[in-house]
């Protein structure tokens, strides 16, 4: 049985280069999209290129109807799942708290935080030895706002990433003994387009000198941690928060 994982927000930016790698290492990818299904369907053909299997599936995962849906289509047409990696996030314009709006706090928890409660959740059933399953990984993406608190720009999307250590942290506790692992990664500043979403689009190069290696990170550089956590070189290591930051 191969070895198949589901990455949300796969489209674009560590999503992606984590579909390209772990495509690599042999698995079967579910390639999540949101709404750009030109991008998710580009890497999808990349991988299939290369002689890899890759599905494109559609999904917000905010919508826990469309999250069903879209873990129902992986098992159909790569059955069970064996890794998940919870990437989809987004971030909003730079704002103190005091200026932000209350639509702006449940869309940031909705797709950050029960985006990937969901997501694992529907993992664990799959996974879990008490469910049937055979085990596996879940990575979450958590951000090193988690620990600065992102003051005057994001203290929103510094909360909801704080609240995915916790979450990785207890559900690895959980499901511990019943065969999956659950880790964390915590990126600094990636060289990605989720900063042009936030209306910064050179902030990676710009907040360069505030990193002790005195560079923003590739995305591939977060991918390749993503893919160590899911292997079987890290088989001792759970409830982890691993940072990528750099230094910083």
């Amino acid at each position: 049985m191969s070895a198949v994982v589901l990455i949300t927000g796969a489209s674009r930016g560590i999503g992606a280069a984590t579909a390209l790698l772990a495509a690599r290492a042999g698995y079967a990818v579910a390639v999540n999209y949101s709404a750009n299904s030109l991008a998710a369907d580009e890497v999808v053909r990349q991988i299939r290129q290369a002689g890899g299997t890759a599905m494109a599936v559609q999904a917000d995962v905010a919508d826990e109807a469309q999250v069903l849906t879209m873990f129902e289509k992986v098992d159909a047409k790569l059955g069970r799942l064996t890794a998940l990696v919870n990437n989809a996030g987004v971030v909003d314009q730079t704002s103190r708290v005091d200026a932000m709006s209350m639509a702006r706090f449940k869309r940031m928890f909705e797709i950050n935080v029960f985006g990937s409660f969901v997501c694992a959740r529907e993992a664990v059933r799959r996974m879990s030895t008490r469910h049937g399953g055979t085990g596996g990984t879940i990575v979450n993406l958590s951000s090193v706002a988690a620990r600065l608190g992102a003051p005057g720009q994001y203290v929103d999307y510094a909360a909801a990433k704080g609240a995915i250590d916790s979450f990785t942290v207890g559900l690895a506790k959980e499901v511990a003994a019943e065969g999956i692992r659950v880790n964390a990664v915590r990126p600094g500043i990636i060289d990605t387009d989720i900063h042009a979403s936030g209306g910064l689009p050179d902030r990676a190069r710009e907040m360069a000198p505030q990193v002790p290696m005195q560079r923003p990170g590739s995305a591939e550089e977060v991918a390749r941690s993503i893919l160590w956590l899911m292997s079987p070189e890290s088989s001792y290591t759970t409830g982890t928060v691993l940072d990528v930051t750099g230094g910083r």
